[in-house]
């Protein structure tokens, strides 16, 4: 089964709506989506509700799991509790925060405000994460994202490091914002080992911790 917790439609800057990527993804063997468009605090009520409404119906449609999540991103680091709060309160049912990749201006200290927020779910590609950032999302059980997407996959290899040294529990995602970027079984073991990955780690990854994560949440692999 393939799980994919970050994707994007054309509610932010994707270019598929939610249901055209939610079907592209059940004809590509994905068993679990999370659709996350870009929020910040104001335009969430209408994102989640559209994105709500259409995975419910995807998922009773098609037997994929589908979930209306969102990505807050490039939101001021004193904002960004409120931000994920805000986003629960309005039915979220994926948190993430886009974390500081070194190829976009995000600013500095998103990291830890990220990680000291007990309704996010995922740190998007975090860049040159700390240990201390690591050791942080192990205590509040935020998982740290390996991405596939060009730009925010070249600290990967630093990401799986410092998070397995921390205990954190790693998640791969796709990030995908067109089709074509949608995870494949080769490209997901591909990305896994060029992270630096062994074996073992590779099949914590893409096996224990997705579900461990829909536990989290009280959600299920299995269509509602």
């Amino acid at each position: 089964m393939i799980y994919d917790f970050h994707t994007h439609t054309y509610l932010s800057d994707g270019v598929l709506s939610p249901m055209e990527l939610i079907r592209t993804a059940h004809v590509q063997d994905y068993g679990v989506i999370a659709v996350t468009d870009h929020v910040g605090l104001e335009d969430q009520e209408r994102i989640i509700k559209t994105l709500l409404g259409e995975c419910r119906r995807a998922s009773e449609a098609w037997g994929i799991v589908a979930l209306a999540g969102v990505e807050i991103t490039h939101v001021p680091k004193s904002l960004i509790g409120e931000a994920a709060q805000r986003a629960r309160d309005f039915g979220a049912q994926i948190v993430l925060v886009h974390g500081e990749t070194i190829v976009e201006p995000v600013e500095p200290g998103s990291n830890l405000a990220a990680l000291s927020s007990p309704y996010v779910d995922i740190l998007a590609h975090p860049g040159l994460i700390t240990e201390d950032e690591a050791s942080l999302a192990a205590e509040m059980g935020i998982f740290l994202e390996i991405s596939t997407r060009r730009g925010h996959s070249l600290t990967n290899g630093h990401v799986a490091k410092v998070g397995l040294d921390g205990g954190a529990r790693l998640l791969l995602d796709s990030d995908a914002h067109r089709p074509e970027d949608l995870l494949t079984e080769k490209l997901i073991s591909m990305v896994a080992r060029g992270a630096g990955l062994t074996g073992p780690e590779e099949a914590t990854l893409l096996e224990s911790n997705p579900p461990a994560l829909l536990e989290r949440r009280g959600l299920t692999a299995q269509p509602r």
